[in-house]
């Protein structure tokens, strides 16, 4: 990918579609270095919150759960900062069952980059839900 965009656009659109839909691992393999990572907070049994890091192979078995039900997330809002080869692009997102359904969640996808001289690469998303305890802060969302 030889924009931002383009690679932020794919990322969205490698784990979307409808349900009956197997999502495409080699494409969404081909937008990050092989080594990445991928770090969702998550909910423990406990109750705090904590990070979970996984492999490209660890995320993609969602892949089944969304190819059951049917998942689409996209865009609402981005903060891009790049400074050499480096970008960082906080982007806000809505996910869904169904394209036109209310969202069942939101959150905020922290995804950083690096540029090689040809394209660019991600090297690792970590990312966060929304909650009433954790509201998504107006800089993060669309005006």
């Amino acid at each position: 990918m030889q924009s931002l965009d383009g690679i932020i656009q794919e990322l969205y659109a490698v784990i979307s579609g409808p349900k009956g839909k197997a999502r495409d691992l080699a494409a969404m393999k081909a937008l990050f270095l092989p080594e990445s990572r991928l770090v969702p907070v998550v909910a423990r049994r406990d109750g705090s919150h904590g990070p979970r890091p996984m492999s490209l192979d660890d995320y993609a078995r969602s892949f089944e759960w969304m190819e059951a039900n049917g998942f689409f997330e996209s865009e609402i809002h981005r903060e891009t900062s790049v400074f050499g080869h480096v970008a960082q692009i906080f982007s806000t997102y809505e996910s869904r069952l169904l394209p036109d359904a209310e969202p069942f969640a939101r959150g905020l996808n922290s995804v950083q980059l690096v540029f090689d001289g040809k394209r660019w690469w991600i090297s690792g998303i970590a990312w966060d839900q929304e909650s009433a305890e954790q509201p998504i802060p107006a800089r993060y969302l669309p005006e």
